[in-house]
């Protein structure tokens, strides 16, 4: 199901939502009861699907970047938009993973027999209906369902208006997929109205609705955050920072930074800030600099990295604050490792942070006092994703504590039960 409203009919808007999360709450029933061989053959099924149709989606997503200077969009927002045949391909690569990742609903995470023999279980559950939020990347429509029907749960779409024809097409697939297997099609819904009342509206349905996660930019999420009346899964936005030890090798500091800040920079784990002990920023900032300048990169330093960088604009303090999300670059020489932790503490955002070093007590410290998400160590921040770090797929990241933290798979959309079996036990 789709729904389109008009915008001047606000009881219709709630009425629509409301219908639209019970049907949720009903597919989301049968859901957690189908087995893990029908929702993997659906996979499978709309993994072949998206190769086969890969002509159809392209050109649905061509119609919605030719139309990306009506939002005003950045050269990196145009590139989250648009699909190519390797993203497409990597969708349904993402979701064959997802098949062959064991099931998460019904494992037992613990149990044992007490001793006046009552079997106690911990027993892995669906969390029940998702609503996803979120703008550009059309790919992460086919990871959202991916993990949601695998694990068990209905899931409810809202995209960016700027992907509504990529969206479009990639919901009818992943439904007829569904229907093929025997699988209800209210599973995944997609919201095919571009008004903001739809969004306070589904916000309300905390009857129908166990979680909500918002993923873009940070406006949309922190008005998710302050609207929402069920649990909100979030990152408000990735400072990812680089720290280049006075033991790092800087050949694999060089690789590490590149790749952190030019593969793709328009997206949450890339790196926004490096910062450089003073006992190498002689050496090794020039030759970064000069390696960075190639790529486009503008690099805002401090009073240290300037001289040693003459092209460097000088930062302001809120710059070190700020995801740029393109080839912006803030950079700081700090005193030591310790004013490195001060700063990450001060300006990050819990996200990713990573070291370069070869000395392992410094290593295991920045593991130990950097409070982030996920913390690398001689390698680069990109690889803060569901597909990187092995869980086929993700649904977004969390810098939260509760109830889930990094990126977020299959066992993070699942919550548990005790199951309790006894043969007439009755308390004394």
């Amino acid at each position: 199901m789709s729904i389109t409203i008009d915008r001047n009919q606000e009881a219709t808007i709630a009425d629509q939502c409301r219908d639209m999360g019970r049907r949720a709450r009903s597919a989301s029933r049968l859901l957690a009861a189908a087995s893990g061989s029908s929702k993997n053959a659906w996979l499978l099924d709309a993994a072949a699907a998206l190769e086969a149709q890969s002509a159809d989606i392209l050109a649905a997503n061509e119609r919605d970047v030719n139309r990306a200077s009506e939002f005003q969009l950045s050269p990196a927002q145009v590139d989250r938009l648009r699909l190519t045949p390797s993203r497409i391909r990597a969708a349904a690569d993402g979701m064959r993973q997802v098949a062959a990742l064991p099931d998460p609903v019904g494992r037992v995470i613990e149990g044992g027999t007490r001793p006046n023999g009552l079997e106690v279980r911990k027993v892995g559950v669906p969390l029940g209906v998702l609503l996803f939020l979120y703008e550009s990347r059309p790919n992460v429509t086919v990871d959202a369902a991916s993990l949601a029907v695998k694990s068990g749960n209905a899931l409810i779409l809202r995209g960016g208006k700027e992907a509504m024809h990529s969206n479009i097409a990639l919901h009818q697939l992943l439904q007829d997929a569904l229907e093929r297997h025997g699988l209800p099609r209210d599973a995944v819904q997609l919201v095919a109205s571009p008004d903001r009342a739809v969004v306070g509206e589904l916000l309300r349905l905390n009857e129908y609705i166990d979680l909500v996660i918002p993923r873009g930019g940070e406006s949309l999420i922190r008005r998710v955050a302050d609207e929402a009346t069920m649990p909100v899964l979030k990152h408000y936005k990735g400072v990812c920072h680089v720290y280049v030890d006075c033991a790092a090798d800087l050949d694999i500091a060089e690789r590490i930074i590149l790749n952190a800040k030019c593969q793709r920079p328009g997206v949450c784990n890339a790196m926004e800030s490096m910062l450089v002990h003073r006992d190498v920023a002689d050496t090794f900032l020039p030759r970064i600099g000069a390696s960075l300048r190639t790529r486009g990169v503008e690099i805002r330093g401090c009073r240290e990295t300037c001289r040693r960088i003459p092209e460097a604009r000088p930062a302001t303090e809120a710059d070190y604050d700020t995801e740029y999300l393109e080839l912006i670059l803030s950079a700081k020489v700090v005193q030591d490792f310790d004013a490195a932790i001060a700063h990450i503490a001060r300006h990050g955002s819990q996200h990713t942070d990573a070291i370069v070093t070869s000395d392992l007590e410094t290593a295991r410290r920045f593991v130990a006092l950097v409070d982030s998400a996920a913390v690398m160590v001689n390698a680069s921040t990109r690889f803060h994703d569901g597909f990187e770090l092995g869980l086929g797929a993700e649904i977004g990241i969390s810098t939260d504590k509760l109830h889930a933290r990094g990126p977020c798979g299959l066992q993070e959309l699942t919550t548990y039960k005790y199951v309790v079996t006894g043969a007439g036990h009755v308390r004394e």
